[in-house]
């Protein structure tokens, strides 16, 4: 099994999680690039998984900050599976206004799936997310 099918496994399984907003990810037939994304990609749409935790900035840290398998990292190309806010990570210097130009909005966290069981990282996800809510 791929990363890339990984990926989109876990991208579909989020799209349908009410903890979840909005899921970006090109192998989704909703994702705006997606027919684009068919014809260049061979049906390989990557590792990289954006999402958005309902709430806001807090859900989304303690989102981030709580799975088992994802580590938190603000490079995320790896094999092992990782994770990352990108409003207090990598995007942290710019301005509120400036990342939401860019649709870096605070409830953002972005993750890069690795060579882990797919079962475990969605079971991870969940938990995380879980934790996530009982903050709010």
């Amino acid at each position: 099994r791929t990363q890339s099918e990984t990926a989109l496994e876990i991208a579909a399984w989020l799209d349908n999680d009410d903890r979840v907003s909005r899921v970006l990810y090109p192998g989704l037939t909703q994702h705006p690039g997606y027919d684009v994304a068919v014809k260049q990609m061979n049906g390989g749409f990557g590792a990289m998984v954006s999402f958005e935790v309902l709430g806001g900035l807090n859900e989304a840290r303690a989102m981030a900050n709580n799975t088992e398998l994802f580590q938190l990292a603000v490079s995320l190309g790896a094999v092992e599976s990782l994770i990352e806010q990108p409003a207090t990570m990598s995007h942290a210097s710019y301005d509120r206004e400036d990342r939401l130009l860019h649709g870096i909005t605070d409830e953002l966290v972005r993750i890069s799936v690795g060579l882990e069981s797919p079962a475990d990282l969605k079971n991870d996800l969940h938990n995380a997310l879980e934790m996530a809510m009982a903050t709010s």
